[in-house]
């Protein structure tokens, strides 16, 4: 469907680039999905959806941080890869000092140690949202996954990973690459449907 070499230019690592699923990915765990990079070591790659959000509130599973989590103050599915395992994606202030609880993933994007006290991070953060579970890929699955068409890689903006509206994020990061590729916001969720 999409061929790679409209795809940008590839990059030694995946942190902070969205990693955004083609109408050709026939894995239902990434059917239309953003997902932002937050990990890219000799182990692989490691990134969590944006855009699933789930009607989990995070006060009913990490209450602590339930006042920091931004507005949908809900859980979000991060990825298939141990779902009960938790990840923070904070907005650090602009001023704010270096942090060992802060690791950076894009400019002022960041995850969190969640392990921390709430109360210590607040300081920092300007915004964050809670993901359970994260998307892996062993060392070269995943390139060979763009290869094969079943991902495209685009620059992450700011707002991205703090979308108001997270269910309609795939459809506008397609529509924001212009020319063709915009017209696969278009593309059915059922092709047998159209």
């Amino acid at each position: 469907m999409v061929s790679r070499e409209t795809s940008p230019a590839r990059t030694k690592s995946f942190v902070g680039s969205l990693l955004v699923a083609t109408p050709t990915l026939q894995d239902p765990n990434f059917d239309r999905t953003v997902v932002i990079g937050v990990g890219h070591e000799s182990d692989g790659v490691l990134g969590v959806v944006l855009n699933r959000a789930t009607e989990r509130r995070v006060a009913h599973y990490l209450d602590q941080w339930a006042e920091l989590a931004g507005d949908p103050a809900v859980l979000f599915e991060g990825g298939p890869v141990q779902p009960d395992a938790a990840i923070g994606l904070g907005w650090r202030k602009a001023d704010a000092p270096f942090s060992e609880a802060f690791r950076p993933v894009l400019g002022r994007l960041g995850t969190l140690d969640l392990s921390r006290e709430p109360d210590d991070v607040a300081p920092l953060l300007e915004g964050m949202r809670v993901f359970t579970g994260y998307a892996g890929w062993a060392p070269g699955q995943l390139e060979a996954e763009i290869d094969a068409g079943a991902w495209m890689v685009f620059d992450a903006l700011p707002a991205d990973p703090f979308s108001a509206n997270p269910e309609e994020l795939w459809s506008m990061v397609w529509k924001r690459q212009g020319g063709m590729l915009s017209a696969v916001a278009h593309f059915p969720a059922d092709p047998a449907m159209n």
